[in-house]
């Protein structure tokens, strides 16, 4: 049985964040708590599958296993709830020191990804990227900062999982939660 730790889906999400974040900063975004919600939709079904799984892992472990995995995961840079069935976004908390927003930055969750180009139109920003490494992908995106305490977007990804070709597509929203990030600890570049 797999288990929490071995399941991809943490993995591309990470990686949604990390790839939606730094593109989405057309203006500066508040220091602070964040909490990014993304749906994502593989087309083989492998990523729902596992996401799936994780749900039942998350929902029948021990209240004290729980919270031993959020304290790691907080340690981390992150804070993580799960949607509440198929289709229902991964819910990931950031925490952006105010020197990451001043630097127009959000934390890195993968530095094998780089940008091949972006545009701005407004407050759009379009861009490609591709990603080296363990996990190597490549896609295109698009976001939309609403505010300095909002953003929404979408990801298409193209990937290898388990020795085949794997196309995602990520939808994204982010807002703004308050200044304080509480047990959510800052992310290194």
């Amino acid at each position: 049985m797999k288990t929490l730790s071995n399941c991809l889906a943490p993995t591309y999400l990470g990686l949604a964040i990390a790839l939606a974040a730094p593109h989405a900063v057309a203006q500066k975004l508040s220091p602070g708590l964040w909490e990014h919600s993304v749906t994502m939709k593989t087309s083989s079904g492998r990523m729902e599958a596992g996401m799936a799984r994780m749900q039942e892992q998350l929902a029948a472990m021990p209240p004290e296993k729980r919270k031993q995995l959020e304290a790691m995961m907080g340690r981390q840079g992150m804070g993580m709830g799960m949607g509440q069935g198929a289709g229902q976004p991964m819910v990931v908390k950031v925490c952006l020191t105010p020197e990451q927003a001043a630097r127009d930055e959000m934390p890195q969750a993968d530095a094998n990804c780089r940008q091949l180009s972006q545009e701005r139109s407004g407050k759009t920003v379009r861009f490609k990227f591709a990603c080296t490494g363990e996990r190597q992908s490549s896609g295109e995106g698009e976001y939309t900062l609403d505010s300095d305490k909002a953003h929404h977007g979408r990801t298409l990804l193209t990937t290898v999982a388990q020795g085949r070709p794997e196309r995602m597509e990520m939808e994204h929203r982010a807002r703004w939660l308050g200044a304080s990030c509480g047990d959510v600890k800052p992310r290194a570049r």
